[in-house]
C-alpha cells in the first residue's frame, strides 16, 4: 500500500464537474488499496468562487462545506486539507499534514501551480499531471525563455497522449512527457435508461482563460472552435443543448441557431447534479479548446469519460485522441459539423448498440483501476 497525496483544486471552484474530475483519481487510488489524501491552497487573493452568490472572494466557507460533505459521503472524512489565504489550515491540521508529507510515497500535482513544492520535497516522488496539454507546455517554455524557473518533478505526465511526440506541435519545455487518461470509476456512473427525446448535451466554459500567444500564433479556447459547429442543430432533428458558463457567451446567437442553452453553474452545483445531468442526456456532443485542437495534443475529456461510463455515446471534436481510443462504436471523433451530424444520426439509428459500446469502451480503456494501476506501476509502486 502506498501513501499518496494529490494536490488540485475543488474548494476554490466547488462545482460538480471539477469535483468529479478529482474524485475519480481519489476513489480510484483508494479502491486499489492505497492511502490517499487531498490538499489544496488558496495562494492568491479572491481565489474562491461561491456559485450561489456568484462572487470571487477570500471566503472559502462554501467550498469547504461542499468538499467536506463530499469526502464524508465517500467515506474519507479526514483525508483533505485546505489552506486559506491567511494561512489557516482546514481539515487536516498543519502538524499532522507535515507528518503525512514526510512519509508519503508520492505527491501528485494536478493544478497546484507549485504551491506545495516546499512540502512535496519531503515526499518520495513528485509527479506533475498536466490537464491542459499544449497550454501548459507553452507557459512553461515562455517562463524558461525569459530566464524564469519552474517547480521540479521526478516525472511528468499529460492528459494529452500526443505531447512529446511528432503528432503534436506543442513544445515539451525540455521535459519528457508520459501519457495518462483521466480515469473514471465506472460504478459512480450507473446506466439509467434515457428518454428517446432527450438531447445531446455537454457542460462547458465558453472561455476558461485568456488566449495564449506562442511563436507568433494565438491559441484560444472553446469560443474559437464552437463556431465550426454553430449550425449543427440546423442539420439534425435531435435536440442539441449546452450547459455553458462564461460572461462572454453569445447566448442569443446560440439560440438563434437552434441550441438549447442552460446555465452550467446551475447544472453543476454538486457532484450529484452533474451526474444527473449526464444521465438525463442521450449522449454528449462537445467541442474542445482551440489549443488542444491546433496542437493535436491528443487530449480526451474526463467529462466525456463520465458520459461513456454512463452508457451515453460521445461525439467529440478531434484532438488526435482517435489514435489512442477506438472510434466508431460509442465514441466518434469529428472535425466538421457534417461529421457531427452523421455521427449523431448513426447513434440515434443504432442507439442500444452505441450505448452498450460507450460503457464497454470506458470499462476497457478508462476505468480507474486499470488506468491508475498502470500509472503507479510506471512509477515503480
Amino acid at each position: 500500500m502506498a501513501r499518496i497525496i494529490l494536490g488540485s483544486y475543488m474548494v476554490r471552484y466547488p462545482l460538480g464537474g471539477m469535483m468529479s474530475w478529482v474524485l475519480q483519481w481519489i476513489l480510484g487510488f483508494r479502491r486499489l488499496g492505497h492511502e490517499i489524501y487531498f490538499v489544496e491552497k488558496s495562494n492568491y487573493s479572491n481565489a474562491c468562487f461561491d456559485p450561489v452568490k456568484s462572487v470571487m472572494s477570500d471566503d472559502c466557507s462554501y467550498g469547504i462545506k461542499t468538499v467536506s460533505a463530499l469526502f464524508r459521503h465517500f467515506g474519507l472524512p479526514n483525508r483533505w486539507c485546505f489552506v486559506d489565504s491567511e494561512g489557516r489550515y482546514h481539515g487536516i491540521p498543519r502538524s499532522e499534514l507535515e507528518s503525512i508529507f514526510q512519509s508519503a510515497d508520492i505527491f501528485i500535482d494536478m493544478g497546484t501551480h507549485g504551491s506545495w513544492s516546499e512540502e512535496a520535497e519531503k515526499a518520495g516522488k513528485r509527479i506533475l499531471v498536466d490537464g491542459e496539454p499544449g497550454y501548459t507546455q507553452m507557459k512553461m517554455k515562455k517562463t524558461l525563455d525569459i530566464g524564469g524557473s519552474l517547480p521540479e518533478y521526478d516525472y511528468y505526465y499529460s492528459n494529452g497522449h500526443n505531447i512529446g511526440t511528432s503528432r503534436s506541435s506543442a513544445p515539451t519545455a525540455g521535459r519528457s512527457w508520459r501519457p495518462v487518461f483521466n480515469p473514471v470509476v465506472i460504478d459512480l456512473y450507473p446506466f439509467i435508461p434515457v428518454d428517446n427525446n432527450a438531447p445531446f448535451t455537454t457542460v462547458m466554459n465558453w472561455q476558461s482563460h485568456e488566449p495564449i500567444q506562442f511563436r507568433g500564433h494565438t491559441y484560444g479556447q472553446k469560443d474559437v472552435e464552437f463556431n465550426k459547429f454553430l449550425n449543427l442543430p440546423l442539420l439534425t432533428d435531435t435536440p442539441m443543448e449546452i450547459a455553458v458558463a462564461g460572461k462572454h457567451t453569445p447566448k442569443n446567437r446560440l439560440i438563434d441557431f437552434g441550441w438549447r442553452v442552460r446555465d452550467a453553474i446551475d447544472i453543476t452545483l454538486s457532484f450529484q447534479s452533474f451526474r444527473e445531468y449526464i444521465q438525463r442526456s442521450i449522449g454528449e456532443f462537445s467541442v474542445c479548446k482551440n489549443v488542444f485542437v491546433e496542437t493535436q495534443s491528443g487530449w480526451f475529456s474526463d467529462r466525456s469519460a463520465a458520459y461513456l461510463a454512463s452508457g451515453r455515446p460521445v461525439v467529440l471534436q478531434e484532438t488526435g485522441f482517435s489514435i489512442h481510443l477506438p472510434c466508431g462504436n460509442g465514441l466518434f471523433a469529428v472535425e466538421t459539423a457534417n461529421d457531427a451530424r452523421d455521427a449523431i444520426a448513426e447513434i440515434i439509428t443504432n442507439y442500444k448498440r452505441h450505448s452498450f459500446w460507450a460503457r464497454e469502451l470506458a470499462s476497457e480503456y478508462l476505468e480507474a483501476g486499470t488506468v491508475l494501476r498502470r500509472f503507479l506501476s510506471e512509477l515503480g509502486i
